[in-house]
């Protein structure tokens, strides 16, 4: 299978690599000095103690050829749809396409631009760039989660079989996305409010916390999604984390950078109001968020 991995940080760097490692032909695609580190030296995984190295086809998204089997989006999410238009040339109706930029609605994003199979998914992973050609991946936790088509989904899945890497394909798809987006979109929300780590927000503002999840829980509710049971393993799930971990989101505003804050916070207001749910808080929020965002 000839794959392309379109964007090449914590999450597109470390499944590429891994990738490189069978029979399957696969493409990177990157910028800037990061990609001209790759192109010279490889790619550098550092997990935990150890580290290591692979080479890797890495191109600039217009140096891309031929026709690809499989596309795996990991830009952030706010980049997918001017990633798409790059690649688009180089698809056609039987390839695969899956994002794994954050949110919940990456899978109808490509569906209204792409005559192509579109899965949905996720993925659990604690990694970042460290420097220009290195990623360095936190912990054992690896998860590729993704379903829908169930041919295009057997296929894949043995992609990530050959790599070794972990993967989940449930046949309840929305479910298993609107899991992880709940924390994110919460702690995202939370963290950049108060411009404060995860563990912060949840001691000191456990009552607000829950409040924001049980609204985010009932948006997935009214789109037909039940994970009301998330909202207390998100909690227990931020109490346990290092005091200063937060969020990218939370980040990117200290930075000034451009951010998620559409799609973790705002998509959440817009669906309660198409779908009639009521979500003050995280309209409240998103609101203040609006007016500090320096990237707009």
């Amino acid at each position: 299978m000839r794959v392309a991995v379109v964007g090449l940080g914590g999450v597109g760097g470390y499944i590429a690599a891994n990738l490189t490692k069978t029979e399957h032909e696969v493409v990177g695609f990157a910028r800037g000095e990061h990609l001209v580190k790759i192109q010279e030296q490889g790619i550098k995984i550092v997990e935990d103690e150890n580290s290591w190295s692979v080479k890797l086809d890495a191109r600039e998204l217009n140096a891309a050829d031929g026709i690809f089997d499989t596309v795996l989006f990991c830009v952030k999410s706010y980049d997918l749809q001017e990633a798409y238009a790059k690649i688009a040339p180089h698809i056609n109706a039987e390839s695969i396409l899956l994002s794994f930029s954050n949110g919940v609605s990456n899978g109808d994003t490509l569906r209204g631009l792409s005559q192509s199979i579109v899965l949905d998914g996720c993925v659990y992973i604690l990694s970042h760039q460290e420097e220009a050609g290195v990623i360095h991946k936190k912990g054992k936790v690896f998860a590729a989660v993704f379903g829908g088509d169930v041919n295009a989904a057997h296929a894949l899945a043995q992609v990530f079989e050959d790599a070794g890497l972990r993967f989940k394909a449930p046949v309840d798809i929305q479910k298993e996305i609107w899991k992880k987006y709940i924390f994110i979109a919460a702690f995202a929300t939370l963290t950049t409010y108060y411009d404060k780590s995860i563990r912060f927000v949840y001691e000191n503002y456990e009552e607000e916390t829950e409040l924001l999840l049980n609204e985010i829980a009932s948006v997935a509710e009214a789109k037909g999604v039940d994970i009301f049971d998330e909202v207390q393993k998100s909690l227990e799930t931020a109490s346990k984390l290092p005091k200063d971990a937060s969020t990218s989101m939370h980040l990117d505003f200290q930075n000034k950078k451009r951010n998620e804050l559409q799609t973790l916070s705002g998509y959440i207001v817009e669906e309660a109001q198409k779908l009639k749910v009521q979500t003050p808080l995280m309209q409240k929020i998103y609101e203040a968020l609006r007016l500090k965002d320096c990237s707009i």
